[in-house]
């Protein structure tokens, strides 16, 4: 999990989600003992790849996370697939993650970009009366693909996309180039490090109120604030909690760590949880057996467990019985890709106290 870096706002809460479940366990008498380690991608490549490195050296059959894109596609190319080793992602939403050769090792519990292009799109056509548009994006793999995912669906003209590099001193001359052509809305695709000196610049030289929809990797409660603007212009679109364990992840979250669950915290959840499962259904710490089992334990087979049965589930696992382990984000049901099947977003928007949904969409069955 990126602790540090562009995504550190967002990376610790998603990291305190993915480790609700095993102090949860920690704390039951199920028969079994529950370890686990946290390693730092700071939000970068080849910190990921050391990180990961080392938790498969020490003998850890199952990964969550990476969590950005661009550090998700090197880690797992470089390090878990080639070790066998599973990885579960609960926030790398790039497309190019689906079509990995990756022997089914890697798993991810939020959706794909190619769906939040088009909840985008949506909305700037729907929400917004939008029919021209620019997008500003971060210059890696999540980036990339989210812009060019909203440009195919959007069914206005894309005047403009602009790629920026993360954490710069200015952004004057990227916001220029994307405003050239005055266009209905813009969309910004980034990380809350970049996007507080991106909405700073903004805000001095080039707010004339044009509608701005920012996506999942900018839900940050502390935007507004650290900006110094009550972002009123501004809306977004993310992955949400919508499983049936949503009522308990969240209060389970609040008392354990004394604030609101954030944006990918509930899948966060759900990834680590199905890796547990996994993990007892395949008998051992290993890779392929937690591999084999992902799907066993979570798709919709036999008695349903969620988040505030898990103790049960553990059980029910080691007994030999069939589960379906239904989650806080979703219910959890992987396809022969590893992504999940029913996912559901929310169009959220900036307040005095942080963000708050305005309106859901579901895709899926």
């Amino acid at each position: 999990m990126p602790e540090t870096g562009d995504l550190a706002s967002v990376g610790q809460p998603i990291r305190d989600g993915a480790t609700l479940p095993l102090k949860q366990l920690q704390d039951a008498d199920t028969g079994f003992s529950y370890d686990f380690q946290v390693g730092d991608t700071q939000t970068n490549p080849q910190a990921g790849i050391s990180a990961a490195e080392n938790l498969v050296n020490a003998g850890y059959p199952a990964i969550t996370g990476p969590a950005s894109s661009g550090v998700n596609l090197q880690v797992t190319r470089q390090v878990l697939i080639p070790n066998q080793v599973v990885g579960c992602s609960p926030s790398s939403t790039s497309p190019t993650v689906t079509d990995l050769d990756d022997d089914d090792f890697v798993f991810r519990t939020p959706p794909s970009d190619a769906l939040q292009g088009q909840v985008i799109a949506q909305v700037g056509s729907e929400n917004l009366g939008a029919s021209s548009a620019a997008t500003l994006f971060v210059n890696n793999d999540y980036g990339q693909a989210l812009s060019d995912s909203f440009e195919s669906a959007f069914g206005g003209d894309v005047a403009a996309t602009v790629a920026f590099e993360k954490e710069q001193n200015s952004y004057t001359s990227r916001l220029e180039s994307a405003l050239a052509d005055d266009p209905d809305m813009l969309v910004i695709i980034g990380y809350p490090a970049s996007g507080i000196q991106m909405f700073r610049d903004y805000y001095a030289d080039f707010d004339t109120g044009t509608d701005i929809v920012v996506t999942d990797g900018l839900k940050d409660p502390a935007l507004p604030g650290e900006v110094g603007n009550n972002m009123e212009n501004v809306i977004g679109t993310a992955p949400t909690a919508a499983g049936p364990g949503r009522e308990f992840f969240t209060s389970a979250y609040q008392d354990e760590y004394g604030s609101d669950p954030g944006v990918f915290t509930s899948q966060a959840y759900d990834a680590s949880a199905v890796c547990v499962l996994a993990n007892i259904a395949g008998g051992e710490n290993t890779g392929t057996a937690v591999r084999d089992n992902m799907r066993t334990v979570a798709n919709p087979e036999g008695e349903e467990f969620g988040p505030e049965a898990l103790a049960d589930a553990v059980e029910a696992v080691a007994a030999g019985d069939s589960i379906n382990y239904v989650g806080a984000s979703s219910p959890v049901d992987f396809d022969e890709n590893g992504d999940m099947q029913t996912v559901t977003y929310e169009i959220f928007g900036f307040t005095s106290d942080g963000v708050e949904t305005q309106e859901t969409i579901q895709f899926g069955g």
